[in-house]
Protein backbone atom coordinates (compact mmCIF):
# COMPACT_ATOMS: atom_id res chain seq x y z
CA UNK A 1 0.00 0.00 0.00
CA UNK A 2 0.85 3.66 -0.76
CA UNK A 3 2.33 5.86 2.29
CA UNK A 4 1.33 2.98 4.46
CA UNK A 5 3.65 -0.50 6.06
CA UNK A 6 2.31 -3.42 7.65
CA UNK A 7 5.04 -4.51 10.14
CA UNK A 8 3.04 -7.10 11.81
CA UNK A 9 -0.18 -8.71 11.66
CA UNK A 10 -2.55 -10.01 14.15
CA UNK A 11 -4.05 -12.76 15.45
CA UNK A 12 -2.58 -15.46 13.68
CA UNK A 13 -4.67 -18.76 12.95
CA UNK A 14 -2.90 -22.19 13.61
CA UNK A 15 -3.66 -25.81 11.91
CA UNK A 16 -6.82 -26.84 13.64
CA UNK A 17 -8.79 -23.44 14.09
CA UNK A 18 -6.76 -22.45 17.01
CA UNK A 19 -6.03 -18.83 17.73
CA UNK A 20 -2.66 -17.77 17.90
CA UNK A 21 -1.46 -14.95 20.58
CA UNK A 22 -2.14 -11.60 19.06
CA UNK A 23 1.09 -9.87 17.69
CA UNK A 24 1.51 -6.52 17.39
CA UNK A 25 0.42 -4.24 14.53
CA UNK A 26 2.61 -1.41 13.53
CA UNK A 27 1.60 1.07 10.70
CA UNK A 28 3.11 4.01 9.20
CA UNK A 29 1.66 6.54 7.69
CA UNK A 30 3.69 8.48 4.79
CA UNK A 31 6.81 9.77 4.47
CA UNK A 32 7.85 13.17 5.74
CA UNK A 33 6.92 15.62 2.58
CA UNK A 34 9.28 18.22 1.61
CA UNK A 35 8.25 22.48 1.21
CA UNK A 36 9.37 21.91 -2.63
CA UNK A 37 7.63 19.04 -3.26
CA UNK A 38 7.84 18.21 -6.56
CA UNK A 39 3.84 18.44 -7.53
CA UNK A 40 4.29 22.21 -6.55
CA UNK A 41 7.51 22.82 -8.80
CA UNK A 42 5.67 21.56 -11.56
CA UNK A 43 3.43 24.15 -11.36
CA UNK A 44 5.81 26.89 -12.49
CA UNK A 45 7.20 25.15 -15.49
CA UNK A 46 4.97 26.88 -17.68
CA UNK A 47 2.09 29.57 -17.10
CA UNK A 48 -0.53 28.17 -19.75
CA UNK A 49 -2.31 29.83 -21.97
CA UNK A 50 -5.53 29.28 -24.59
CA UNK A 51 -3.73 31.01 -27.46
CA UNK A 52 -5.46 34.09 -26.74
CA UNK A 53 -4.75 34.46 -22.66
CA UNK A 54 -2.23 33.55 -19.72
CA UNK A 55 -3.81 31.57 -16.89
CA UNK A 56 -2.94 32.94 -13.58
CA UNK A 57 -0.38 30.81 -11.20
CA UNK A 58 -2.83 30.95 -9.22
CA UNK A 59 -7.24 30.70 -9.35
CA UNK A 60 -8.18 34.47 -9.17
CA UNK A 61 -11.70 33.45 -7.40
CA UNK A 62 -10.28 31.52 -4.91
CA UNK A 63 -8.25 34.56 -3.93
CA UNK A 64 -11.12 36.09 -4.05
CA UNK A 65 -13.21 34.15 -1.40
CA UNK A 66 -10.12 34.38 0.35
CA UNK A 67 -10.79 38.31 1.36
CA UNK A 68 -13.17 36.99 3.95
CA UNK A 69 -11.88 33.75 5.17
CA UNK A 70 -10.33 36.17 8.62
CA UNK A 71 -11.54 39.16 10.35
CA UNK A 72 -7.45 39.83 11.20
CA UNK A 73 -7.12 39.82 6.92
CA UNK A 74 -10.14 41.92 6.08
CA UNK A 75 -8.97 44.44 8.56
CA UNK A 76 -5.69 44.64 7.67
CA UNK A 77 -6.22 45.08 4.10
CA UNK A 78 -9.00 47.66 5.15
CA UNK A 79 -6.57 49.82 6.88
CA UNK A 80 -4.11 50.31 4.11
CA UNK A 81 -6.96 50.98 1.97
CA UNK A 82 -8.46 53.55 4.14
CA UNK A 83 -4.92 55.32 4.74
CA UNK A 84 -4.59 55.13 1.02
CA UNK A 85 -7.74 56.76 0.62
CA UNK A 86 -7.76 59.36 3.09
CA UNK A 87 -4.81 60.68 1.42
CA UNK A 88 -6.10 60.86 -2.12
CA UNK A 89 -6.81 63.78 -3.84
CA UNK A 90 -9.34 62.91 -6.91
CA UNK A 91 -8.61 64.00 -9.73
CA UNK A 92 -10.28 64.83 -13.33
CA UNK A 93 -9.38 61.33 -14.67
CA UNK A 94 -9.17 58.61 -11.92
CA UNK A 95 -12.41 58.75 -9.71
CA UNK A 96 -12.70 58.05 -5.90
CA UNK A 97 -14.64 54.39 -6.54
CA UNK A 98 -11.97 53.14 -9.32
CA UNK A 99 -9.09 54.06 -7.37
CA UNK A 100 -10.16 52.48 -4.05
CA UNK A 101 -11.53 49.18 -6.18
CA UNK A 102 -7.69 49.59 -8.26
CA UNK A 103 -6.78 49.81 -4.47
CA UNK A 104 -8.22 46.82 -3.08
CA UNK A 105 -7.43 44.79 -5.91
CA UNK A 106 -4.06 45.47 -6.20
CA UNK A 107 -3.84 44.60 -2.22
CA UNK A 108 -6.45 41.50 -2.21
CA UNK A 109 -4.99 39.85 -5.47
CA UNK A 110 -1.83 40.85 -6.19
CA UNK A 111 -2.50 43.01 -9.83
CA UNK A 112 -4.53 45.89 -10.61
CA UNK A 113 -6.05 47.11 -13.41
CA UNK A 114 -6.82 50.73 -15.14
CA UNK A 115 -8.13 51.07 -18.55
CA UNK A 116 -7.39 53.84 -20.52
CA UNK A 117 -10.98 55.49 -21.84
CA UNK A 118 -10.38 57.56 -24.69
CA UNK A 119 -11.96 61.38 -25.61
CA UNK A 120 -13.31 62.17 -28.77
CA UNK A 121 -9.42 63.44 -29.48
CA UNK A 122 -8.58 60.41 -28.39
CA UNK A 123 -7.20 61.64 -25.23
CA UNK A 124 -7.69 60.56 -21.80
CA UNK A 125 -11.19 61.17 -20.76
CA UNK A 126 -11.68 58.78 -17.79
CA UNK A 127 -8.94 56.20 -15.98
CA UNK A 128 -11.57 53.43 -15.21
CA UNK A 129 -11.00 50.14 -13.54
CA UNK A 130 -10.98 46.87 -14.88
CA UNK A 131 -11.62 44.04 -11.94
CA UNK A 132 -8.62 41.83 -11.33
CA UNK A 133 -10.36 38.61 -11.02
CA UNK A 134 -11.56 38.58 -14.42
CA UNK A 135 -9.18 40.58 -16.10
CA UNK A 136 -6.43 38.42 -18.05
CA UNK A 137 -3.06 39.03 -19.98
CA UNK A 138 -3.11 38.17 -23.20
CA UNK A 139 -0.46 36.24 -25.29
CA UNK A 140 -0.16 39.13 -27.69
CA UNK A 141 2.30 41.92 -26.04
CA UNK A 142 0.03 45.10 -25.26
CA UNK A 143 -3.46 42.88 -25.45
CA UNK A 144 -5.80 41.88 -22.20
CA UNK A 145 -8.88 40.34 -21.97
CA UNK A 146 -12.23 40.55 -19.93
CA UNK A 147 -13.51 37.07 -18.60
CA UNK A 148 -16.72 36.21 -17.05
CA UNK A 149 -17.50 32.62 -17.58
CA UNK A 150 -16.43 29.96 -19.51
CA UNK A 151 -14.11 30.30 -22.88
CA UNK A 152 -16.06 32.34 -25.62
CA UNK A 153 -19.05 33.11 -23.64
CA UNK A 154 -18.88 36.45 -22.53
CA UNK A 155 -14.89 37.33 -23.08
CA UNK A 156 -14.37 40.71 -24.02
CA UNK A 157 -10.92 41.76 -25.98
CA UNK A 158 -9.75 45.42 -24.78
CA UNK A 159 -7.98 47.46 -27.35
CA UNK A 160 -4.43 47.28 -27.57
CA UNK A 161 -2.13 48.89 -25.31
CA UNK A 162 -5.17 50.05 -23.60
CA UNK A 163 -4.83 48.74 -19.82
CA UNK A 164 -2.23 49.77 -17.23
CA UNK A 165 -1.09 46.98 -15.44
CA UNK A 166 0.23 47.41 -11.38
CA UNK A 167 1.38 43.81 -10.30
CA UNK A 168 2.66 42.58 -6.83
CA UNK A 169 5.99 40.70 -8.53
CA UNK A 170 6.11 37.10 -8.09
CA UNK A 171 9.64 35.41 -8.38
CA UNK A 172 8.85 32.42 -10.67
CA UNK A 173 6.87 34.41 -13.32
CA UNK A 174 6.47 37.86 -14.43
CA UNK A 175 2.84 37.73 -16.36
CA UNK A 176 0.95 37.66 -13.09
CA UNK A 177 1.18 39.40 -9.92
CA UNK A 178 0.87 37.22 -6.59
CA UNK A 179 -0.75 39.06 -2.81
CA UNK A 180 2.25 39.48 -0.81
CA UNK A 181 0.14 37.89 1.88
CA UNK A 182 0.04 34.80 0.23
CA UNK A 183 2.61 32.80 2.63
CA UNK A 184 -0.29 33.56 5.17
CA UNK A 185 -3.10 31.94 3.31
CA UNK A 186 -3.15 28.34 5.42
CA UNK A 187 -2.97 30.25 8.66
CA UNK A 188 -6.31 32.10 7.66
CA UNK A 189 -8.38 29.24 6.42
CA UNK A 190 -7.16 27.38 9.20
CA UNK A 191 -8.44 30.61 11.44
CA UNK A 192 -11.75 30.36 9.42
CA UNK A 193 -12.15 26.88 9.64
CA UNK A 194 -11.74 26.68 13.67
CA UNK A 195 -14.47 28.74 13.38
CA UNK A 196 -16.78 27.18 11.68
CA UNK A 197 -15.58 24.23 13.82
CA UNK A 198 -16.52 25.93 16.91
CA UNK A 199 -19.87 27.35 15.16
CA UNK A 200 -20.99 23.67 14.33
CA UNK A 201 -19.93 22.27 17.82
CA UNK A 202 -22.44 24.53 19.36
CA UNK A 203 -25.34 23.89 16.90
CA UNK A 204 -25.30 20.18 17.33
CA UNK A 205 -24.86 20.13 21.29
CA UNK A 206 -22.74 18.05 21.64
CA UNK A 207 -21.37 20.04 23.87
CA UNK A 208 -23.82 19.30 26.68
CA UNK A 209 -23.97 15.23 26.09
CA UNK A 210 -23.13 12.77 28.73
CA UNK A 211 -23.46 9.40 29.55
CA UNK A 212 -25.37 7.85 32.82
CA UNK A 213 -23.61 4.64 34.01
CA UNK A 214 -25.87 2.65 36.13
CA UNK A 215 -24.57 -0.90 36.88
CA UNK A 216 -25.43 -0.63 40.88
CA UNK A 217 -27.36 -3.71 41.81
CA UNK A 218 -29.97 -2.28 43.77
CA UNK A 219 -31.38 -0.21 41.02
CA UNK A 220 -34.46 -2.23 39.47
CA UNK A 221 -36.53 -1.22 36.45
CA UNK A 222 -38.17 0.61 38.14
CA UNK A 223 -35.70 3.30 39.49
CA UNK A 224 -34.33 3.03 35.96
CA UNK A 225 -37.74 4.26 34.47
CA UNK A 226 -37.69 7.16 36.97
CA UNK A 227 -34.03 8.10 36.52
CA UNK A 228 -34.63 8.39 32.37
CA UNK A 229 -38.17 10.04 32.94
CA UNK A 230 -36.16 12.90 35.32
CA UNK A 231 -33.51 13.43 32.36
CA UNK A 232 -35.79 13.69 29.76
CA UNK A 233 -37.48 16.67 32.24
CA UNK A 234 -34.62 18.58 32.59
CA UNK A 235 -34.82 19.92 28.86
CA UNK A 236 -36.42 23.21 28.48
CA UNK A 237 -37.83 25.24 31.64
CA UNK A 238 -36.26 22.29 33.82
CA UNK A 239 -33.03 22.41 32.72
CA UNK A 240 -29.55 23.18 35.57
CA UNK A 241 -31.76 21.70 38.29
CA UNK A 242 -30.42 19.66 40.51
CA UNK A 243 -31.50 15.73 40.72
CA UNK A 244 -31.30 13.59 44.04
CA UNK A 245 -30.45 10.22 43.74
CA UNK A 246 -30.94 7.77 46.73
CA UNK A 247 -30.13 4.21 46.53
CA UNK A 248 -30.52 2.79 50.22
CA UNK A 249 -27.63 0.02 50.80
CA UNK A 250 -25.58 1.32 47.88
CA UNK A 251 -21.82 1.16 46.24
CA UNK A 252 -19.01 3.62 45.24
CA UNK A 253 -19.81 4.10 41.54
CA UNK A 254 -22.67 2.75 41.40
CA UNK A 255 -23.80 5.66 39.27
CA UNK A 256 -21.65 7.72 36.90
CA UNK A 257 -22.03 10.67 34.76
CA UNK A 258 -19.39 10.26 31.99
CA UNK A 259 -19.03 13.14 30.02
CA UNK A 260 -18.81 12.68 25.67
CA UNK A 261 -18.49 16.46 25.07
CA UNK A 262 -15.03 16.90 26.17
CA UNK A 263 -14.22 18.30 22.61
CA UNK A 264 -14.26 22.28 24.19
CA UNK A 265 -11.34 21.16 26.77
CA UNK A 266 -8.90 19.59 24.06
CA UNK A 267 -9.05 21.30 20.22
CA UNK A 268 -7.31 24.34 21.55
CA UNK A 269 -9.33 27.00 19.90
CA UNK A 270 -7.54 30.10 21.34
CA UNK A 271 -4.40 28.25 20.77
CA UNK A 272 -5.04 28.20 17.16
CA UNK A 273 -6.82 31.28 16.74
CA UNK A 274 -3.93 33.53 18.31
CA UNK A 275 -1.38 31.86 16.44
CA UNK A 276 -3.35 32.22 13.04
CA UNK A 277 -3.87 35.47 13.82
CA UNK A 278 -0.29 36.68 14.65
CA UNK A 279 0.42 34.98 11.10
CA UNK A 280 -1.60 37.07 9.23
CA UNK A 281 -0.54 40.07 11.12
CA UNK A 282 3.12 38.96 10.69
CA UNK A 283 2.63 38.99 6.50
CA UNK A 284 0.91 42.15 7.10
CA UNK A 285 2.97 43.68 9.06
CA UNK A 286 0.16 45.55 10.24
CA UNK A 287 0.63 46.56 14.11
CA UNK A 288 -2.13 44.95 16.83
CA UNK A 289 -3.23 48.60 17.77
CA UNK A 290 -4.46 50.20 14.41
CA UNK A 291 -6.94 46.89 14.01
CA UNK A 292 -8.49 46.34 17.60
CA UNK A 293 -6.37 43.74 19.01
CA UNK A 294 -6.65 43.64 22.75
CA UNK A 295 -3.57 43.35 24.71
CA UNK A 296 -3.16 39.98 26.78
CA UNK A 297 -0.43 42.09 29.32
CA UNK A 298 -0.63 44.54 31.22
CA UNK A 299 2.38 46.56 28.87
CA UNK A 300 0.14 46.91 26.13
CA UNK A 301 1.14 47.74 22.33
CA UNK A 302 2.87 51.17 22.72
CA UNK A 303 1.12 54.91 21.23
CA UNK A 304 -1.39 54.40 18.72
CA UNK A 305 -0.16 57.50 16.70
CA UNK A 306 3.04 56.35 17.02
CA UNK A 307 2.51 53.00 15.76
CA UNK A 308 0.51 54.66 13.13
CA UNK A 309 3.14 56.99 11.72
CA UNK A 310 5.47 54.32 11.74
CA UNK A 311 3.45 51.91 9.50
CA UNK A 312 2.94 54.84 7.28
CA UNK A 313 6.47 55.45 6.09
CA UNK A 314 7.34 52.21 6.13
CA UNK A 315 4.51 50.62 4.42
CA UNK A 316 2.00 52.82 3.00
CA UNK A 317 3.89 55.04 1.72
CA UNK A 318 6.48 52.19 -1.00
CA UNK A 319 2.44 50.76 -1.75
CA UNK A 320 1.26 54.57 -2.56
CA UNK A 321 4.48 55.29 -4.30
CA UNK A 322 4.41 52.14 -5.99
CA UNK A 323 0.54 52.70 -7.54
CA UNK A 324 1.89 56.33 -9.07
CA UNK A 325 3.97 54.93 -11.63
CA UNK A 326 0.41 54.99 -13.20
CA UNK A 327 1.37 58.56 -13.84
CA UNK A 328 4.25 57.40 -16.03
CA UNK A 329 2.53 55.49 -17.99
CA UNK A 330 -0.60 57.57 -18.57
CA UNK A 331 1.70 60.41 -19.13
CA UNK A 332 -0.46 62.66 -17.25
CA UNK A 333 -0.95 63.27 -13.06
CA UNK A 334 -3.88 61.08 -13.00
CA UNK A 335 -3.30 59.31 -9.12
CA UNK A 336 -2.56 62.44 -6.21
CA UNK A 337 -1.63 62.18 -2.58
CA UNK A 338 -1.88 65.03 -0.14
CA UNK A 339 1.08 64.90 2.12
CA UNK A 340 0.86 62.68 5.60
CA UNK A 341 0.89 64.69 8.62
CA UNK A 342 2.84 62.63 11.74
CA UNK A 343 1.62 63.17 15.21
CA UNK A 344 5.01 65.96 16.01
CA UNK A 345 3.43 67.76 13.45
CA UNK A 346 5.87 66.82 10.26
CA UNK A 347 4.71 66.12 7.21
CA UNK A 348 5.57 63.27 4.71
CA UNK A 349 5.68 63.79 0.83
CA UNK A 350 4.42 60.96 -0.91
CA UNK A 351 5.51 61.63 -4.56
CA UNK A 352 9.10 61.98 -3.32
CA UNK A 353 9.02 60.36 0.27
CA UNK A 354 10.67 63.33 1.48
CA UNK A 355 10.10 64.33 5.30
CA UNK A 356 9.36 67.85 5.70
CA UNK A 357 9.78 69.03 9.71
CA UNK A 358 7.15 70.47 11.37
CA UNK A 359 7.45 74.53 11.40
CA UNK A 360 9.48 76.02 14.15
CA UNK A 361 11.59 72.32 14.34
CA UNK A 362 14.81 74.07 13.61
CA UNK A 363 14.22 76.59 16.85
CA UNK A 364 13.22 74.09 19.37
Amino acid sequence: MSGQELVEAGPQVAEGGRAESAKPMVFTFGDPESVLDRRELSSYFEVWHNNRWFEPPLPMDTLARSFNMSAHHRSAIALKLNLLVSHLQPSRWLGADDFERFAIDFLQMGNGYLEWVPNMAGGLAQARVSLARHTRVGTKPGVFWFVTGPVGSLDHQFAPDSIFHLQQPDVAQEIYGLPEWLSALQAGLLNENATLFRRRYYLNGAHAGFILYLNEALADAETSKALEDRLKQAKGVGNFKNMLVHIPGGKKDGIQLLPIGEVAAKDEFASIKNISRDDLLAAHRVPPQLIGIIPQNNGGFGGVADAKDAFFEIEILPLARRMLRMNDWFGLKVLVFRNYVCANGDEIEIETGRRIPAAGAARR
